[in-house]
């Protein structure tokens, strides 16, 4: 299990060449508009999003598991307190296929719960529609 911060950078290149040698390692994918760092100390998985227009923020947070049980069970637990989720959908977006669910905290902050299956060569979701979390879309984006 490893947490994932999600950034919007408004340079791509500038900010995969910061955070490159911030953390001592090369993004684990590159596409358009999209890297990701799958970084092992500390255990994190940084992803990046280029949004030329709002850069500097955070796009979402994440805690990614190992298995699909786990995000169940993790929907269980969320759930059962009271908060409210989008469910556990199967889904592809970030250029991965998932078992995920979102939840949004205070202040509009947005947490994805998610097992990656396999990889997948289309940044949007094309499984199912996105599903809101208070007006937000539930993938990526």
């Amino acid at each position: 299990m490893r947490l994932q911060l999600a950034l919007d950078v408004s340079d791509l290149d500038q900010a995969i060449d910061f955070y490159t040698k911030m953390f001592g390692t090369e993004p684990a994918k590159l596409r358009p508009g999209y890297a990701n760092f799958a970084i092992a100390e500390p255990p994190l998985k940084l992803v990046l999003f280029e949004n030329k227009n709002g850069g500097g923020t955070i796009n979402h947070l994440g805690v990614e598991v190992e298995r699909a049980a786990q995000v169940s069970d993790a929907e269980s637990r969320i759930s059962g307190a009271g908060i409210e989720t989008t469910g556990i959908d199967d889904t592809i977006c970030c250029y991965a296929e998932k078992t995920e669910t979102w939840m949004e905290a205070p202040d509009n902050l947005r947490w994805e719960w998610y097992v990656k299956t396999g990889d997948a060569e289309q940044m949007e979701n094309t499984i199912r529609e996105t599903v809101p979390v208070n007006d937000g879309p539930a993938c990526c984006g």
